[in-house]
């Protein structure tokens, strides 16, 4: 195997550019906990920790659910079952994205390096959960919300309610979604005896359980804005996630799924990179 190739399929096993969506999220938490830009040390770090926090979970998914991908057409190609990639190899990029996450996690507020192993918990734990209940798009969203907390408590070291809310907002938010992008799997799922909100409540539950999620995502983003009196930026980026969560919906239909693809990959694509934008011109301006 060419070692030029390694990187970019490194890359392509933990889709790199999805870690660009999720930053905002760790962003966010940082500036709305300062009501302001924070320090280049705190970005330089919660933008590493964030890194090799997210290549590790995803790692440990992909090892996990290589046996799972193989039987699957939409995941067969991916780096493991392809053979692009060995379990050893994959095993020392996880140990390696590890290593990065804790020495940024040490580099932040003193009481994250007591608070490091709660998202550990939850990436090795998330993977084996739709082998027993449907309830795993919630332990994903509760997971990726930790994201704005993390960010929130690297830069004070506290975690007030509006954090806590900010971090339930983003797990709703994800929680949606992922029930939306459990919907491509319908078929596997039900052949695998795999678990998910679609394979219990079938297609229409997975929707209702999505509308669900999103609206209190953005109720919560209302009381985190409510709790910090926020100003004008941040209620106009509230009210664009809500707009884009809207279209979302729009554009797919229980009986019409044909642009699920859009309303996955294209809209919650910008979501967070549009709200953060939002929020910085709250806190930055």
């Amino acid at each position: 195997m060419s070692a030029v190739a390694l990187p970019g399929r490194f890359a392509r096993l933990v889709k790199i550019e999805h870690t660009v969506f999720a930053l905002p999220f760790a962003y966010i938490g940082a500036f709305l906990a300062l009501k302001a830009v924070p320090s280049a040390h705190a970005l330089v770090w919660i933008t590493l920790a964030m890194v090799g926090a997210r290549s590790l979970a995803m790692g440990l998914n992909r090892l996990i659910d290589a046996e799972i991908d193989s039987r699957n057409p939409r995941t067969r190609g991916r780096e493991l079952p392809a053979g692009l990639l060995s379990r050893v190899q994959v095993a020392v990029f996880c140990v390696s994205a590890l290593a990065l996450y804790l020495v940024a996690v040490f580099q932040l507020a003193h009481v994250v390096r007591w608070l490091w192993p709660i998202p550990l918990v939850g990436f090795v734990v998330y993977p084996y959960l739709k082998r027993w209940t449907w309830w795993c798009h919630l332990w994903l969203g509760a997971v990726d919300g930790l994201a704005p907390m993390g960010g929130w408590v690297a830069v004070t070291g506290r975690l007030p309610w509006e954090a806590w809310a900010l971090g339930g907002a983003v797990a709703f938010w994800v929680a949606g979604f992922d029930l939306f992008y459990s919907l491509f799997d319908l078929d596997v799922d039900l052949a695998e005896g795999l678990h998910s909100a679609a394979t219990r409540f079938g297609v229409r539950g997975a929707f209702v359980g999505a509308r669900l999620c999103h609206a209190l995502a953005v109720a919560l983003l209302v009381a985190v804005g409510a709790g910090l009196g926020a100003g004008w930026w941040y209620w106009l980026g509230v009210v664009a996630v809500a707009l884009l969560l809207a279209y979302e919906h729009a554009i797919v239909r229980p009986d019409d799924l044909r642009r699920l693809n859009a309303a996955f990959f294209t809209v919650n694509g910008v979501i967070s990179v549009v709200f953060f934008l939002f929020v910085l011109a709250e806190t930055g301006l």
